[in-house]
């Protein structure tokens, strides 16, 4: 995945993370969460905090 996968990502991260209410995770956690994640390989770097919206957006949306 990469951070265009904001979708998939947000998948993944309510899959690893069912108890979280994403509305609650400050951009810091999730940027840790999601280079965290399997399948993820992406540039950290390229990472900006619109990005983390649009995927903490999707989780949201999915709960």
């Amino acid at each position: 995945m990469k951070w265009i996968d904001s979708l998939d990502i947000a998948l993944c991260l309510l899959e690893t993370f069912p108890d979280v209410d994403p509305q609650q995770v400050r951009f810091t956690d999730l940027f840790d969460w999601v280079i965290a994640l399997e399948g993820f390989d992406d540039d950290p770097e390229h990472c900006n905090e619109r990005i983390l919206e649009a995927i903490q957006s999707h989780w949201i949306e999915e709960c």
